[in-house]
């Protein structure tokens, strides 16, 4: 008896990763806490995380989210410098062997990856990073949950997307890379397998099919801000890298 091997990219590996840092904006945060898991669905994971001394102070905001203190990060944390080496590394080396990366909110994760590059003068990496971020693919779940479901009320965080998917995520794990590199990994693949037109894409019409979905979404979204009055001049439509 033949069984059948499933398709699409959702079945095949994924590499899922994310970023706990020092603050919102990616062109001056500091990565705090990474993680990058290789996913096989079905067959199992591998993972590697990182905790990382930023070199700057970490905001209490921001040990609110993740959990982290200036303190704990100089004293058990790798210096920045070598980590978003090792960071970019992992995601780069997954994606060379075949796995679609997926990221929960890219924009903001693939951006700051870069800037991290730069600033700690990987400069050949970050030219490889940004090749990567052009040509993909790329998987946002955020993207992908805004397009095919966009007239949903609600929040769009990785918490409660996960929860209206069925996808494990307590408040209490939320916010620590692993676990929400992972959730959003669980959420791709749901929505993918829903959505079997969209499963079905080619690497390159995946990913640029997102980037089309969240200029759409950035330009929708800035309209919504300027009517209620508010400003939207930081609502960019680039996806996934804002360029420098």
């Amino acid at each position: 008896m033949n069984v059948e091997t499933p398709t699409g990219w959702h079945n095949g590996p994924l590499a899922a990763w994310d970023l706990e840092t020092t603050g919102t904006d990616p062109n001056e945060a500091r990565i705090v806490t990474a993680a990058c898991l290789y996913i096989t669905p079905g067959q199992g994971k591998q993972s590697r995380g990182w905790l990382v001394n930023p070199g700057v102070e970490i905001p209490e905001q921001a040990t609110e989210v993740h959990g982290i203190t200036t303190e704990q990060a100089r004293e058990k944390g790798q210096p920045a410098a070598a980590a978003v080496e090792e960071i970019a590394r992992a995601v780069l080396g997954a994606h060379g062997r075949g796995a679609v990366v997926v990221a929960y909110n890219a924009r903001y994760d693939t951006t700051l990856l870069h800037r991290e590059l730069v600033r700690h003068g990987h400069a050949d990496l970050a030219r490889a990073w940004e090749e990567f971020a052009e040509k993909g693919p790329i998987v946002d779940p955020y993207v992908l949950d805004k397009q095919v479901d966009r007239y949903r009320k609600g929040k769009r965080t990785l918490t409660a997307v996960a929860a209206h998917y069925g996808v494990p995520l307590s408040e209490e794990d939320a916010h620590g890379s692993a676990a929400d590199a992972l959730a959003a990994a669980r959420v791709a693949w749901v929505i993918a397998n829903r959505n079997p037109k969209l499963a079905a894409l080619g690497p390159v019409e995946l990913h640029e099919a997102q980037v089309k979905a969240a200029a759409e979404q950035a330009h929708s979204f800035a309209d919504y801000l300027r009517r209620q009055g508010k400003p939207a001049d930081d609502v960019r439509p680039e996806w996934p890298l804002i360029p420098a």
